[in-house]
């Protein structure tokens, strides 16, 4: 077996049981008071499944190949790298407030700083481009489309449910900060 497919395998390994231990850390320490998640979590976690299955499935065929493994395998773990930076960073700028549920937690304000100045889902985004960098990763140009439109599916319908929970919790503030951010990609979306 070819040590690109071993390592962009355990790359998406280390990356899951990474999400999967910050979530249960997550868990652990915040005090949640309101919740409302709507299922998005486990519609999500689905559809990033599904994205996996059938990036992977269709890049073990030699449908889409690209013969420039190299590059663009060196071009996805790049885009994985930076996607896991801006997810890093997008928890550490949240803190206490970071949540795996869409909740709001004991005396929660709204964050404004670092990369939530510009956009209001960052770490969402970071998730995104770590999924455009693993099936890049794996040189073909099905897998990116394979993966990428489940994985944005569940993307908007949370974005959308997490976004009513805030303006719910926090009204004005909130819609204000609406105005003023873009969702996702910034000046853009």
């Amino acid at each position: 077996m070819d040590p690109k497919i071993i390592i962009i395998i355990a790359v998406s390994y280390l990356y899951g049981f990474f999400e999967v231990f910050m979530n249960l850390r997550q868990r652990s320490k915040s005090k949640i008071t309101t919740s409302s998640d709507k299922s998005s979590l486990c519609w999500l976690y689905g559809l990033i499944t599904v994205g996996y299955a059938l990036s992977f499935s269709i890049g073990a065929t030699k449908i889409g190949r690209i013969h420039d493994w190299n590059t663009f395998f060196a071009i996805g773990i790049a885009l994985f790298v930076i996607g896991l930076m801006i997810r890093i960073h997008s928890i550490l700028t949240l803190k206490q407030y970071f949540t795996y549920s869409v909740a709001k937690v004991e005396n929660h304000k709204l964050i404004e700083t670092g990369l939530y100045k510009f956009i209001r889902h960052p770490g969402y985004l970071g998730q995104l481009i770590i999924f455009i960098g693993i099936s890049t990763s794996i040189s073909n140009w099905l897998s990116i489309p394979f993966m990428v439109i489940p994985v944005a599916i569940g993307y908007i319908y949370r974005i959308k449910v997490e976004e009513r929970f805030m303006i719910e919790q926090m009204g004005e503030k909130y819609l204000n900060y609406q105005k003023r951010t873009k969702s996702l990609i910034p000046m853009i979306y």
